[in-house]
């Protein structure tokens, strides 16, 4: 292929994962497909990680618009996944997409779906591809490639799957309800990563958000997890509900953000908020590459790994306590809770009963193994 008109374009946008890791695909802001004099007035965007594998957002915008009642094209960009088998879906549907639903004005409405060109730091254009000559690069038809291949011209593109829909704004302020479930991704010392893309909502016309709130959201579950709050500076974060926080220095990121929260909520809002980059919420296991202590890291979630102690014999006491401790059980033995209270996302709850309706099948696989 001698035109390689381009490469992993969508994967910019998150921590670069190489041969160790899946990346799914991204969460995104709803954009305007064409120039239009409508802005973001207010936007509250919730991230929810789950355990299954999957974070659910909910998006609350509020829209102005400056000019006369119009039907304005929104789009939704989501990458082709990376390192996957899953096959490309002619029809535009992200296999890893689930729930998508718009609600504007109290008005549920209809969406179509197509496979569109990627290019790195251009904006989409959402012109669907004529995939009767783009062929997915490993010379099978609509397999799990993230590029494609024309061979009559001999170049390579990118391809998202693309969500739009016709948007019928009225003079004044518009509410949009933006909700839709998507897998999280992983890798090596990555339990998850939820990349969020923020940067198209600078296509609107006031090229920020007059009023953001951020919400990650660890509901009837606890989540540890970083990231990089560089792009959050103008105001401090907060948490609802029990969690803890504090910053932390990381041998190839920098300075990140390191969160804990239990059936918690970490909050941040300001105003006149610039989207200037994209985030990702990445797993905290990052941290923790030599894993020197049974559980530093802890997760509820299917996919996680103890990778530090694959090889070794880990300590059975420690091991199907962790379940217990994760919930903020106060051990009345004192080793373990000196053991547990020594790991920075143990948070003790007196009032916590010792109920295991909630253990999750790999919290009880777990406790197998620990007997």
């Amino acid at each position: 292929m001698r035109k390689f008109f381009t490469t992993i374009m969508c994967l910019i946008a998150t921590v670069a994962m190489g041969n160790d890791g899946v990346f799914f695909v991204n969460g995104n802001e709803l954009t305007p497909i064409h120039e239009t004099n409508i802005s973001i007035a207010k936007e509250v965007l919730t991230i929810n990680l789950g355990d299954d594998g999957y974070a659910t957002v909910d998006v609350l915008y509020e829209m102005m618009n400056h000019g006369k009642a119009k039907t304005v094209q929104v789009g939704f960009e989501a990458c082709a996944p990376y390192n996957d088998t899953a096959k490309l879906d002619p029809s535009g549907k992200h296999p890893y997409i689930k729930d998508f639903t718009v609600v504007m004005n109290d008005k549920v409405l209809t969406y179509k779906n197509a496979v569109v060109a990627s290019i790195y730091e251009q904006p989409t254009d959402f012109k669907p591809l004529d995939l009767s000559k783009w062929k997915t690069t490993d010379g099978m038809d609509f397999s799990g490639s993230h590029n494609l291949y024309d061979a009559k011209t001999d170049s390579v593109i990118g391809f998202s799957y693309a969500y739009y829909f016709e948007a019928p704004f009225h003079e004044g302020l518009n509410t949009i309800h933006h909700t839709y479930r998507y897998r999280m991704s992983y890798g090596v010392w990555r339990a998850f990563e939820v990349p969020y893309w923020l940067k198209p909502a600078m296509r609107w016309q006031n090229k920020q958000i007059d009023d953001f709130t951020l919400r990650i959201k660890a509901e009837n579950t606890a989540k540890h997890f970083c990231f990089n709050d560089s792009l959050f500076t103008s105001a401090p974060f907060k948490i609802e509900g029990t969690g803890k926080m504090r910053k932390v220095k990381q041998r190839y990121d920098g300075e990140l953000l390191e969160v804990a929260l239990r059936n918690a909520t970490l909050v941040w809002h300001s105003k006149n908020f610039i989207p200037c980059d994209n985030i990702n919420f990445t797993a905290a296991d990052i941290l923790y590459g030599d894993h020197s202590k049974l559980g530093e890291y802890y997760d509820r979630g299917q996919h996680f790994v103890f990778w530090g102690f694959m090889d070794k014999k880990p300590n059975k006491r420690v091991l199907r306590n962790l379940p217990y401790a994760n919930r903020g059980y106060v051990f009345k033995d004192k080793k373990l809770q000196k053991y547990f209270s020594s790991l920075w996302w143990y948070m003790p709850d007196p009032q916590w009963q010792a109920s295991t309706a909630d253990f999750t099948p790999r919290e009880w696989q777990m406790i197998n193994e620990g007997k």
